[in-house]
Formats: C-alpha cells, sequence, structure tokens
C-alpha cells in the first residue's frame, strides 16, 4: 500500500505539488497511472486478499473444530446452556463472513484495477484522495459519496 507520507515526498521529488499530481494528464481521464504504480497497487492488493483469505480459511477450520467440541460436549445442556452455543456460533459465522466480504471487496478492487477504474469513485467518478485508499485500497467511495450514502 502506499503510504500518504510517501505520495508527497514522490511527488516533491517529481517537482509536482500534491494537488498537481493527483489530477490526471490527460485532463480528467481514466487510467492514466503508470504501468508500475499499476502494478505495486496489484501487489498490495494481492498480498491483503492472500493475508484475508488465510484468515477466512483459519478461521472456518477453528469454528468446524469448536462446533465438533460442542457436539460432544453437549450431554446434559439446558436450554440456557443451548441458547449460549447457538448465540456463539451465529457470532463466529458472522466474523467468517464478515472476513469473506473483505476478501471480496479486495477481489473486486483488483478488477478495477484491471478496467482502469480503480481510484474513482464509483458514483461520481472523481479520484479517490491517495489517503483514503492508503487506508482502505478497497474503497469505492470518494469521502464526499461515502459520507452520503452513510446518511441514508
Amino acid at each position: 500500500m502506499v503510504k500518504p507520507a510517501e505520495s508527497k515526498t514522490a511527488s516533491r521529488a517529481a517537482g509536482k505539488a500534491p494537488a498537481e499530481q493527483s489530477k490526471p494528464a490527460d485532463g480528467g481521464k481514466k487510467g492514466t497511472r503508470s504501468a508500475a504504480e499499476t502494478e505495486k497497487i496489484r501487489l498490495a492488493l494481492t498480498a491483503r486478499r492472500d493475508e484475508l483469505q488465510e484468515e477466512y480459511d483459519q478461521t472456518l477450520t477453528e469454528i468446524t473444530e469448536l462446533q465438533r467440541d460442542r457436539l460432544t460436549d453437549s450431554a446434559g445442556d439446558d436450554q440456557a446452556d443451548t441458547g449460549t452455543k447457538t448465540f456463539e456460533r451465529e457470532q463466529e459465522i458472522t466474523l467468517a463472513n464478515a472476513i469473506l466480504e473483505r476478501v471480496n471487496q479486495v477481489e473486486r478492487a483488483l478488477e478495477r484495477l484491471d478496467e482502469g477504474t480503480y481510484g474513482y469513485c464509483e458514483r461520481c467518478g472523481n479520484p479517490i484522495p491517495v489517503e483514503r485508499l492508503a487506508a482502505f485500497p478497497s474503497a469505492t467511495l470518494c469521502v464526499s459519496c461515502k459520507q452520503l450514502e452513510e446518511r441514508r
């Protein structure tokens, strides 16, 4: 991932102000990222996807083991024990689904990178700030559009 400080340093080294660098050189057309920048982003996104996929697989393994333990240790459970175990299982499944959703978000970001639309808001088409992409690489909305979405 590109850190905001690195992008500012790189823009100064190139002799451009940060605001100038964020504007596409071709007057606003998408896909003006260099091949080296695209590859750097792709590597970071792929590494994040692999990390999340590993976490998801590990979570599923743990859920399976816990479920097996619960089945063998359920003799004599009353309704409260059964309810507690059901609640815990639902929480674990929700956690696994959240991780899977993050994997899907990163895969979608990789698709957008291939399409040349990565880094641009899906709603308004404006560039997503580098700082936002550094914090949340799979962001699909700019800050303004995300704020509007959250108000609804």
